[in-house]
């Protein structure tokens, strides 16, 4: 095993860097949460504890510091995942911290092309596949027919001095989306006024009532904004909307 010069040291640092900033360029555009930075830092700091692994002589030393490394991204990696309701964000950040560090140890050990075409596989799952993700997110479920008409109902509740022109909004951002009422209506209390609206969806149920909370959720004098799917169609996927 030959001795680790400096200038071995400084090309393999300077390439796993390059590698990490690489893979942070494409998530920093995409405003994640682990950007050009933080995954710069984990490929250097990977790359920086095999590097010692490899100054200090000893032939094994590299691949058990590599497993540790590994272990190490593992928390790192828990830091960024987030519980959003009853899903989980975060996780692609975590993997790709996680791939940070993978190329931070082949460009320490001296595999200068394998850490770049490891880089490239990291961007070219995020550019390529994800679009392809996207398509099958708005492919139909098995089973389920896309042409399918599901009832919603749309609950407002607004003060009541501005019930006509909040009303007058309800029916215009409803109109908006393609989407045509099949009964609404008002209950007035003394300061506030709470509307239904009920419609008939075909197609993205979530998306086009999506548009008319956006519409409306900005209105000064709407108080709670929400939609459900009707009980008759509780067994098909639902989502609800809010005004927070």
């Amino acid at each position: 095993m030959h001795a680790l010069t400096t200038f071995d040291f400084i090309l393999r640092l300077a390439v796993g860097v390059a590698c990490g900033a690489l893979i942070g360029v494409e998530r920093q555009w995409r405003a994640r949460m682990a950007g050009l930075r933080t995954n710069a830092l984990v490929a250097a700091g990977a790359t920086l504890f095999v590097l010692y692994s490899e100054a200090v002589g000893d032939a094994g030393s590299p691949t058990r510091v590599a497993a540790y490394v590994v272990s190490g991204i593992g928390f790192l990696g828990g830091g960024v995942i987030l519980r959003d309701g009853a899903g989980v964000r975060g996780l692609n950040t975590a993997a790709t911290l996680w791939c940070s560090a993978a190329v931070g140890v082949l460009a320490a050990s001296g595999k200068v092309r394998f850490a770049l075409l490891g880089t490239l596989a990291v961007l070219a799952v995020h550019l390529v596949l994800r679009p392809a993700g996207r398509l099958l997110d708005r492919a139909p479920a098995a089973g389920t027919d896309p042409d399918s008409t599901a009832r919603a109902t749309v609950h407002l509740e607004c003060e009541r001095a501005a019930e006509t022109h909040i009303r007058a909004l309800l029916l215009q951002a409803l109109t908006a989306s393609h989407l045509a009422p099949t009964a609404l209506r008002a209950r007035r209390a003394d300061e506030h006024t709470e509307l239904r609206a009920t419609v008939a969806i075909s197609g993205d149920v979530a998306g086009a009532l999506e548009q008319v909370v956006a519409r409306l959720s900005l209105e000064p004098g709407v108080r709670d904004l929400h939609w459900h799917l009707d009980e008759e169609h509780a067994h098909e996927p639902s989502e609800r909307g809010a005004l927070a």
